[in-house]
């Protein structure tokens, strides 16, 4: 059965909300990629589908960046991408390294999709839009969070799993929006330190 029918009134207003790096990590966690078609045609059949959302922060100086083919096949295939520049800095052990929190134009974003939006899916599973997600169910909208607790470490707070209207775990939408092992291609590496408070 597919969850999302159960999930999605028909005549909701439906919006997908990507917090790329998180995914990706939710998705390695499950050792299994990601069909970016399957998932915006999943989802585009069900409710009445408004715009599916990626946000993901690049880094602007490298000749090739391993991450750009996606972000260049999203662009051209129904995603809306929100980006911007990674902050370089050096860690502890003197390695270089990237930031790229797109917390603050997600939540934005998602403030602003309530008056327009019935229901949102959050791919995430950070914790720190547990106000943001609570802000906009005032307002009237429903949010189903997808993320997993079935990864090891889990990839989603308590506090967001217990805010969200309905929470899908990632491992449950597999057979519909993952890749066959042979169609796998090399992963696009996120580079970014992660959040340690999810």
């Amino acid at each position: 059965m597919n969850p999302l029918d159960r999930l999605i009134h028909p005549d909701e207003r439906v919006a997908l909300f990507i917090d790329g790096a998180n995914l990706y990590s939710a998705a390695k966690g499950l050792t299994f990629d990601i069909d970016y078609r399957k998932l915006l045609d999943a989802f585009r059949s069900h409710g009445r589908f408004i715009r599916a959302y990626y946000y993901t922060a690049m880094v602007e100086d490298q000749d090739f960046s391993p991450i750009r083919p996606l972000v260049d096949w999203l662009d051209y295939n129904g995603y809306t991408l929100v980006t911007k520049p990674a902050k370089e800095y050096t860690d502890a052990n003197g390695r270089r390294r990237f930031k790229g929190d797109m917390d603050v134009e997600l939540a934005v974003d998602l403030l602003q999709a309530s008056g327009f939006v019935d229901h949102a899916f959050l791919f995430s599973g950070d914790g720190d839009f547990l106000a943001a997600i609570e802000a906009v169910q005032r307002r009237g909208m429903r949010v189903s969070v997808v993320s997993t607790i079935k990864s090891n470490p889990p990839m989603a707070s308590d506090d967001i799993r217990r805010a969200a209207d309905n929470f899908v775990d990632l491992a449950d939408l597999a057979n519909l929006i993952g890749r066959p092992p042979r169609e796998r291609s090399p992963e696009p590496r996120y580079d970014y330190a992660d959040d340690e408070d999810r």
